[in-house]
């Protein structure tokens, strides 16, 4: 198993080797680099892998400073490494070249932090006030204040008129005045926080905050029963130092990392979750963070080694195995996944979310008794009816598990606690249509969703097959013409409306759509379709 992510290295490294020109192999047009040596970079850089990545990059871009094109390659895999002199290097040549991307200036701000470098620090936040990420500067700027030993709070009134600016000095208030020694106001200020979707956090702050100013009861009181905050893990925090600049911009680097999701983000997460540990190597929150980013990019083996800097005696040591199972899971490591995320769904103490995610897990496993199990299980964890989600999760592994009468009830339930979500909606409806049960009720169900979604295939294609089980082919066949042409290859549209064109009499074009169907479809699916295509409809 080691050795699979190395011989795919070097099978890309051979691969873009003869990807080059003749010219340029033979010729070597930019006799400065090595080519096998980039060669290699940008072959670990697609596998996944910065760590090996990162070197050949760093040696490239010594070879040839000012290509902004390698500058940046090198910019994000230094900083995917966590190799932040190598990020610093190509950010500089990026900011000569103006090329740079405004995350640039995050870096060079902890950079400078880090160092010592005040002046360095207040430029860095000067350029910063000038882009994208000027909604930052408020809380920055004060965090800067505590170290020259001014008053902080001031500067967070500059904020007034962004939303956004607000909403950041809002979180570090609290921390600001605890830092500053005055924590009964801070606390208060706590409280004001409490209700809002950041109070979570903001709550954690403050007491990690109060612990490093020697408030060891007001942190106490703040954490109540704050699951996994042992005693040693206290320890660790009050011994960390008094918060200061560092402490304030990694918190504020972290919440926005914290607001961040989706693949195409990943790059900007990774920068400021690094930026964030560079500043506070204690915050195990970014660690976390981390390690999602880096494996929505790809990077899995290096966002397991991330989770594993987290410490068991600590609280977060749960969500650490809960990233170990997504990471696992996103890169289709399903056996690993489940093993894993079995051991935590069986725990006494396992929540409603740690059971419901071993129920995905054994769904995408198509192992849909068990799943359906998981999540009734979670239902049983879970305050009031657990939401829709949960109720809709356990109907679809009911109804796969061939188990009916039971997944009515739980997907009508579903769309009762949410019958503005189309997913609960199309579900219902389209089993509904395949059974021949309330053909009335389903229409009406997947007509609300294709008003949600419009343009959506899938519940187009119900739509329409709902339709053609009523016997209102008219209705249905510009339906299914429609989910067709939205999705060309797809298996069950095209079935679909071959089934529609036989029963109408187009019979070459129903077989023309059943081979189309056939093209991508599964061994179960594809049997089923060469019945059609030798027989037609029975």
């Amino acid at each position: 198993m080691a050795a699979a992510p190395i011989t795919r290295t070097c099978s890309l490294a051979l691969a873009l080797l003869l990807a080059l020109p003749a010219a340029a192999q033979q010729q070597q047009v930019v006799p400065e680099i090595d080519l096998r040596d980039y060669a290699r970079a940008r072959a670990a850089d697609a596998a996944g892998e910065p760590v090996l990545a990162a070197p050949g990059y760093a040696r490239a871009l010594s070879a040839v400073p000012d290509d902004k094109v390698l500058a940046m390659r090198a910019y994000r895999q230094g900083l995917a490494a966590g190799d932040y002199a190598l990020a610093n290097r190509a950010a500089a040549t990026l900011v000569g070249a103006k090329a740079a991307p405004p995350d640039t200036d995050i870096l060079a701000f902890a950079m400078a932090l880090h160092g010592r470098d005040r002046l360095g620090a207040e430029k860095a936040l000067e350029r910063m006030s000038k882009a994208q990420l000027d909604f930052l500067v408020p809380v920055l700027a004060a965090w800067l204040a505590i170290d020259r030993g001014e008053d902080p709070l001031p500067l967070l009134d500059t904020a007034r008129g962004n939303p956004l600016a607000a909403r950041f000095t809002n979180r570090h208030r609290a921390l600001l005045l605890i830092a500053t020694g005055k924590p009964d106001q801070g606390l208060f200020a706590l409280a004001a926080a409490r209700g809002t979707e950041d109070a979570p956090d903001v709550r954690i702050d403050a007491g990690i905050a109060l612990l490093r100013t020697g408030r060891k009861r007001e942190a106490d009181r703040v954490f109540g029963d704050f699951a996994g905050a042992t005693q040693a893990w206290r320890k660790r925090e009050a011994k960390a130092g008094k918060p200061d600049a560092a402490f304030g911009a990694a918190h504020a680097f972290l919440n926005l990392a914290g607001d961040l999701g989706g693949e195409e983000m990943a790059p900007l997460s990774i920068l400021l979750t690094r930026a964030a540990l560079l500043l506070d190597p204690q915050e195990e929150r970014a660690r976390l963070l981390l390690a999602e980013a880096l494996s929505k990019s790809g990077a899995t083996d290096l966002a397991l080694q991330t989770l594993a800097g987290i410490r068991a005696d600590g609280p977060f040591a749960r969500g650490a195995a809960a990233g170990r199972i997504s990471a696992l899971s996103r890169a289709d490591r399903l056996p690993e996944a489940l093993a894993e995320a079995k051991a935590l769904a069986a725990a006494g103490n396992a929540s409603a979310q740690e059971v419901t995610v071993y129920g995905e897990l054994l769904f995408k496993a198509e192992r849909y008794g068990d799943a359906a199990e998981a999540f009734g299980r979670a239902l049983g964890k879970s305050d009031g009816d657990g939401g829709w989600e949960l109720n809709y999760l356990h109907g679809a592994a009911l109804d796969r598990a061939g188990k009916w009468d039971a997944a009515l009830p739980a997907l009508q339930r579903a769309v009762q606690l949410a019958p503005d979500e189309p997913e609960a909606l199309t579900w219902l409806g389209n089993a509904q249509a395949e059974r021949g049960v309330d053909l009335p009720g389903a229409q009406a169900l997947l007509e609300r969703a294709r008003r949600l979604k419009p343009e959506d295939p899938e519940v187009i294609d119900s739509l329409g097959r709902a339709y053609y089980a009523d016997g209102d082919l008219q209705k249905a066949l510009p339906l299914l013409e429609k989910a067709v042409q939205l999705d060309p290859g797809g298996t069950r549209p095209n079935e679909h409306l071959g089934d529609l064109y036989w029963k109408i009499g187009r019979r070459m074009e129903a077989r023309y759509a059943w081979r189309a169907a056939e093209v991508a479809a599964e061994a179960e699916d594809a049997e089923r379709i060469k019945g059609k295509l030798a027989n037609g409809l029975n």
